[in-house]
């Protein structure tokens, strides 16, 4: 209801989703807005996630819309999960997460096909090589944030500021 209010009252019509990662909190809503929408509207999901979905995305893979004026780069970002991906808007300056990097931490590797070892290895070589600029938009922010900086989170995210063997410790 509140994703379906929000396009509302921006004037937009939902033609998709893109799921960042399967884990209920992420993925149980698109089921949902699909039976809401009707056939127009399309689930997308990385095929490394494993999950269902009408439109499976890979590494590298540039996803375009309204007529391919938009386009966001998917980013491989395992580490939360195996199937995890970012998406990178270069136009806008941006990236969409998902639990990959959070502000001021990431998401746990303690669940669920989880590995520290990897997720370092994701931000560091995936996320932290985009320009400094670019905006990183959270799946989630427990404290109202809504974006930070690649430049913030490279130089004083307390997690992932540490060596991988430090942070690999610290996940544990």
């Amino acid at each position: 209801d509140r994703d379906l209010a929000e396009a509302a009252r921006l004037g937009v019509n939902l033609v998709g989703a893109i799921n960042t990662h399967c884990h209920a909190d992420h993925i149980t809503s698109t089921g949902v807005l699909k039976k809401r929408l009707g056939a127009g509207f399309r689930s997308h999901i990385s095929k490394a996630s494993g999950a269902a979905a009408d439109v499976k995305l890979s590494p590298g893979e540039a996803f375009t819309w309204a007529g391919g004026t938009r386009c966001l780069k998917v980013l491989a970002t395992p580490g939360h999960t195996n199937g995890c991906i970012s998406l990178h808007d270069a136009e806008l300056g941006a990236v969409f997460t998902g639990d990959a990097l959070l502000i001021g931490g990431c998401g746990r590797t303690d669940f669920q096909e989880g590995s520290a070892a990897q997720l370092y290895d994701s931000v560091h070589q995936q996320l932290f090589t985009l320009p400094a600029s670019t905006m990183v938009l959270p799946a989630h922010d427990y404290k109202g944030r809504c974006f930070s900086t690649v430049a913030a989170e490279r130089a004083g995210n307390p997690r992932l500021t540490k060596s991988r063997h430090e942070f690999v410790e610290l996940m544990a």
